[in-house]
């Protein structure tokens, strides 16, 4: 990894010593236990499809380190009731804070107003941030191949399927796309973007 993939990765691993502090194991299992919000992300998709329907995951982002500030008044409910008033079949959410200005407190917001299913769209670098998600009432989560090596995205993988999370497995590269087919329940992203330089 380099530049600004590693940059992000860095900062993940500092910001987390600080979560796991706050948000222990149990807190987490005892958090899931009680939110009833989870809606099957990959179910809502592929029913679409079997109704020759087209789906559309939206996403809410408030920046991005290509774009900078995107939306100065950030209103993540706003965001979401105007796209599933246009049809959204799921939402990706931002939670990364400090390149995309996010927070998983949108995520439990945003499902607190609307039965719709949503992507904690981060960069997973740790098997304990799938139940984190999870219990901030996220349906999937982000598997992010060149950020992560062949161990570690099998472990998030296989952690979101015990917790009946789906996972979107992200590639950019051939290669990708060919380690991506070992995970035989997740959902397949193609992302033309590099994260390692932003060039698309």
């Amino acid at each position: 990894m380099s530049n600004v993939l590693e940059k992000i990765v860095n900062q993940k691993k500092i910001d987390l010593l600080n979560v796991k502090k706050k948000y222990t194991n149990n807190l987490l299992s005892s958090l899931i236990k009680q939110n009833k919000s989870y809606i099957n992300f990959k179910n809502r998709i592929t029913d679409n499809i079997k109704q020759n329907k087209i789906s559309v995951i939206a996403e809410i982002k408030k920046a991005s380190p290509s774009a900078g500030l995107i939306i100065k008044q950030y209103n993540p409910i706003a965001i979401a009731e105007n796209y599933i008033q246009n049809g959204a079949t799921c939402l990706s959410i931002l939670t990364e804070e400090k390149f995309f200005f996010g927070d998983l407190q949108h995520i439990t917001d945003v499902k607190n107003k609307f039965k719709i299913p949503i992507l904690c769209k981060d960069f997973f670098i740790d098997s304990y941030q799938v139940p984190l998600a999870k219990s901030f009432g996220a349906d999937a989560i982000l598997i992010i191949l060149s950020g992560v090596d062949n161990k570690l995205a099998m472990d998030l993988y296989q952690t979101a399927n015990e917790l009946n999370v789906t996972s979107i497995v992200e590639v950019h590269t051939s290669d990708e796309a060919e380690k991506a087919l070992n995970f035989d329940k997740a959902i397949i992203g193609i992302n033309n973007r590099n994260l390692k330089d932003l060039k698309t």
